[in-house]
């Protein structure tokens, strides 16, 4: 079984950084999930999707894999790629596109 340490991106509703700055150790699926005939849960046999690991530090959460003999995996995080501009260039003449105000 292998373990997914990353650090979470935002979520597109959030304007802030809150829970960004920790990093999360997962484990990733075995089985795929199954229907159940009678109700039509969704369901699997494989328990450990569901634990989720908090941690400070890229380092406390590989430390903690290999102390427990887990396989990982360490994803780097993207930086943001932020584009800045200027409120006046929505009103310039060489404006590409309509201005529908």
């Amino acid at each position: 079984m292998t373990a997914r340490i990353y650090r979470p991106a935002k979520t597109a509703t959030q304007s802030g950084a809150a829970k960004t700055h920790r990093w999360l150790l997962e484990f990733e699926r075995e089985q795929a999930p199954q229907t159940e005939p009678l109700m039509g849960w969704i369901g699997s046999g494989d328990t450990r999707t569901q634990v989720k690991l908090w941690f400070d530090s890229a380092e406390q959460a590989i430390a903690y894999a290999q102390k427990h003999g887990l396989a990982y995996r360490l994803e780097q995080p993207h930086p943001p790629q932020r584009k800045t501009i200027s409120y006046a260039d929505n009103f310039k003449s060489t404006r590409i596109g309509q201005w529908t105000h």
